[in-house]
């Protein structure tokens, strides 16, 4: 009966072993404990708000260019009336070309994002990767992502180099390689 008992023990033991380990973390949370990080995004909005003052003020002279030419238009040659309507256009197409430059996808201030916060991100991106190895995580997961994100995993449960086997490729040669 003992052999039986420490053999079950043994089975359920070795089960437990191959259990994978998974955690969360709040990286919200993390980063409203990191000074370097609300530092970050203080210059982001003062840069923010002194670009957009910027625009506003634009705006608002090109919106005093338009009342003035309403009260005017009465008063203008066709010639004079096309050169203002045109004056107003260029105004309106430099606003707006700038509001992208600042404002865009690829703007500057997603360029001072990017600039400021990598590092940051870099530097929490590893802090959890040697968190998981002290305490032989496998998988760790963003809570505060929209969707649920993997921001670590351990490589032992890469399983990317038997899929292109399965497809029948080898590993490791890219397309477009010359190796």
């Amino acid at each position: 009966m003992k052999r039986i008992l420490f053999a079950a023990l043994l089975l359920f033991s070795g089960f437990g072993a191959f259990a994978q380990k998974f955690a969360y973390v709040d990286t919200e949370y993390i980063l409203k404990h990191l000074p370097e990080y609300k530092s970050s995004q203080n210059q982001l909005s003062v840069m923010s708000e002194q670009w957009q003052k910027q625009l506003d003020q634009q705006f608002v002279a090109i919106d005093k260019m338009y009342k003035a030419y309403q009260a005017d238009q009465v008063l203008l040659t066709e010639d004079m009336r096309k050169r203002r309507e045109n004056e107003i256009i260029e105004k309106e197409k430099e606003a707006k070309d700038l509001q992208r430059k600042f404002f865009g996808p690829e703007g500057d201030l997603f360029q001072a994002r990017v600039k400021l916060l990598n590092p940051i991100q870099e530097k929490v991106s590893k802090a959890v990767g040697e968190v998981a190895k002290a305490k032989l995580l496998d998988f760790i997961f963003d809570k505060s992502s929209e969707a649920t994100m993997m921001i670590y995993a351990s490589s032992s449960y890469d399983v990317s180099n038997d899929v292109i086997v399965r497809l029948g490729y080898k590993p490791g040669s890219l397309v477009g390689n010359t190796q």
